[in-house]
C-alpha cells in the first residue's frame, strides 16, 4: 500500500473521529471512510485503521472495545449533564411502560408492576419494577413462579450505583435487569455490557427523553439463578396484594 493512500485514509479517519466527541464505533468509521473514499477497497481501510490508537497514540484512544475517540475529548467524554436536568422527566414516568415491556415484548413475566420508592424499607433498595412469571394453563410442564426485578436509571452519572442495585436484587429475584439511557457514554455502555454478561444481569437501553416513546432495546438478556427463599418471601410479602392477586 502506498503512503499517499494510507495518509488519505488516516486523514479521513481523524476527521470523522473528530466529529464524534462521544466516540465513533469501528464499523461506523469504516463505512464513513469508505463512503468518502469509494475508490479505496474496504480491506485496505481495515488494514490501515484497525490499530489507529497504536499508530497515533497522542491523537486517538480506544476507551472501549471497537470505539475510537480523540485524546482531546477523553477528559470530557461522558460528563454531559444528567438527562433529568435537561428533559425534566422523572424515572417514575417509565416504570409502567417498562413493566408492560417485560410482559408483552420480552415475555419474561406474566404480570409486572411499578414499585419504586422505599416499599421494601430496606437499605438494599427497592426495585423500580417487579414482575412474576407463572406457568400458563396450556403449559404441559409447569414450572415454579419466577421473580424478575428491574432498576431504571435516568441519571447517566449514577450507572455504577444502579448496577450494584441490580445485583442486590438477586437476593430475592430469579432475574434482574438494569435499564439505562441509550445516550449514556459509549464507554459506560460497553463496560455495563461486559459486566452484565459476567454477572448475568440483563441490560436494556432506552430513550430517556420521552416517556411516551421509550424505545426499549435489549442489549443483554438476564440470566436465571436461584435466589434465597428467605429474602424472596420477605420481600414479596410487601407487595403480595398488588403482584399476586
Amino acid at each position: 500500500m502506498d503512503v499517499t493512500r494510507k495518509d488519505e485514509i488516516i486523514e479521513k479517519a481523524l476527521l470523522f473521529i473528530g466529529e464524534a466527541p462521544k466516540g465513533i464505533r469501528y464499523t461506523t468509521l469504516v463505512e464513513k471512510i469508505s463512503g468518502a473514499l469509494p475508490d479505496i477497497p474496504k480491506n485496505t481501510i481495515y488494514g490501515t485503521i484497525w490499530n489507529l490508537e497504536a499508530q497515533l497514540p497522542r491523537k486517538v484512544v480506544k476507551p472501549a472495545r471497537g470505539l475510537y475517540l480523540l485524546t482531546e475529548y477523553q477528559d470530557t467524554e461522558g460528563q454531559e449533564p444528567p438527562v433529568t436536568q435537561v428533559t425534566k422527566v422523572k424515572e417514575e414516568d417509565f416504570y409502567e411502560s417498562f413493566a408492560d415491556y417485560l410482559v408483552n415484548e420480552l415475555e419474561e413475566c406474566t404480570k409486572a408492576i411499578a414499585v419504586g420508592g422505599n416499599v421494601f424499607k430496606d437499605k438494599w433498595g427497592t426495585p423500580d419494577v417487579i414482575g412474576i412469571r407463572d406457568p400458563k394453563k396450556s403449559d404441559i410442564v409447569k414450572f415454579p413462579t419466577e421473580i424478575v426485578s428491574a432498576e431504571v436509571k435516568l441519571d447517566t452519572s449514577g450507572l455504577i450505583t444502579a448496577f450494584g442495585q441490580a445485583c442486590a436484587y438477586w437476593l430475592f429475584s430469579h432475574k434482574s435487569y438494569i435499564v439505562v439511557p441509550v445516550n449514556s457514554s459509549e464507554d459506560d455502555i460497553a463496560r455495563l455490557d461486559v459486566l452484565a454478561r459476567i454477572f448475568g444481569i440483563g441490560l436494556i437501553l432506552f430513550n430517556a427523553t420521552d416517556p411516551k416513546n421509550p424505545d426499549y432495546e435489549i442489549r443483554v438478556r438476564g440470566a436465571k439463578h436461584e435466589p434465597d427463599m428467605f429474602y424472596v418471601n420477605r420481600s414479596m410479602k410487601m407487595i403480595e396484594d398488588e403482584l399476586f392477586d
